[in-house]
């Protein structure tokens, strides 16, 4: 059977797009931003070290669908392994879940069998290290990233400085996590789980002098230490609307941050309009042909939310195409987001990694 084309087309490949760009903000936590590994390996031939660690990976991860924040132990003696991972105060449960269940895969990937490593996604952070590994101070820097410098005349690095002030005494009465806005510079600040509030708010101090030599004029900067990590970015129009979310768990205040599951009931409202549009159109164009007996429909199903006709579908087709990783920028990030698995939620889907996509997807019904 040939490809949908000319109206219905644009319509479809208008719904994935939206799908894609939604599948892309729901999992930006989980793109990396550094990885830190030991030079020492272990040596372990009875594979003691590596059992503890997988243990410890698994309690973490376990641990991640109830709170923000844990850390533990595993194995005895020599082979004691310390672990703990934190996600940002803004994550919703399943998000932080989510997040933190990349990071045992991509800690192997990465650093191998290192006696010690710590990965940082957007959204968590996870770290082990074996026991007698070297303590560093909770206020080294472990990474920066400066945005480009200030385009947005006098006065903005007064202004800046100003927030940041706002973001130290806001991670102290917040208990860790504070996000605001002030005066068109958004600010996230955060500091590990088990650390006080009053050193907190020396940690997060600390981040801030560190931003302010290290960025200078930049209009947009993070800076990670061991114990704390800010971030900051100047909006000469005015902050976007930003979304943030809590569980009943979480301790934290919020500057004018919009609630995530606000945010998401709208993209979603948006979306389920604009794929039952295209699932009404298919159906009736395909109600009035038959090919060979078979007619062919779109049903799509999102998450626990199935769209009508979901019922009928008999079979699925899949059309791959091979890609190189510049070209068609759209469909790789339809790959990496992995939104497809969203919408057939109810089929699965076999990655053919590195570089497949699929193109199109069949339906036929009953």
């Amino acid at each position: 059977m040939g490809f949908l084309s000319g109206p219905f087309s644009l319509l479809l490949f208008l719904f994935l797009l939206l799908f894609a760009n939604l599948a892309q903000a729901a999992t930006d936590y989980t793109t990396l931003v550094y990885k830190g590994c030991a030079k020492q390996t272990f040596q372990d031939p009875t594979g003691v070290y590596s059992q503890a660690l997988s243990a410890l990976f698994g309690s973490l991860v376990q641990q991640s669908t109830k709170a923000k924040f844990f850390n533990t132990t595993t194995g005895t003696g020599q082979t004691t392994i310390t672990g703990l991972f934190q996600c940002r105060g803004d994550l919703s449960a399943n998000d932080c879940y989510n997040c933190v269940s990349n990071l045992p895969v991509l800690t192997d990937k990465l650093c191998g069998k290192t006696i010690a490593a710590r990965l940082q996604l957007y959204g968590c952070y996870m770290l082990y290290e074996v026991a007698g590994f070297s303590q560093i101070s909770g206020m080294e820097m472990l990474f920066k990233t400066c945005g480009a410098t200030n385009v947005a005349g006098t006065g903005f690095q007064e202004r800046r400085d100003s927030a940041f002030q706002t973001l130290v005494n806001g991670v102290v009465s917040g208990h860790g996590f504070y996000t605001t806005n002030y005066e068109s510079v958004y600010l996230l600040g955060q500091c590990e789980g088990d650390v006080g509030d009053s050193d907190c708010g020396e940690c997060v101090k600390s981040a801030v002098q560190r931003a302010q030599v290290e960025c200078g004029s930049s209009i947009s900067g993070q800076i990670y230490l061991h114990k704390c990590f800010i971030s900051y970015s100047y909006y000469p129009n005015g902050v976007p609307r930003r979304s943030s979310s809590s569980s009943s768990s979480a301790s934290y205040s919020s500057g004018t941050g919009q609630n995530t599951g606000k945010t998401v009931a709208i993209i979603l409202g948006g979306a389920a309009g604009v794929g039952f549009l295209v699932i009404c159109l298919m159906f009736a164009r395909n109600m009035m042909k038959k090919r060979d007996g078979t007619r062919k429909i779109l049903s799509f199903s999102f998450l626990h939310m199935h769209f009508p006709f979901a019922d009928m579908v008999e079979g699925v087709q899949f059309n791959f195409v091979q890609i190189f990783e510049r070209e068609r920028w759209i469909l790789k990030k339809a790959k990496i987001h992995s939104f497809l698995r969203w919408i057939l939620s109810s089929h699965s889907l076999v990655f053919q990694a590195p570089k497949f996509l699929a193109r199109q997807i069949l339906l036929f019904t009953k």
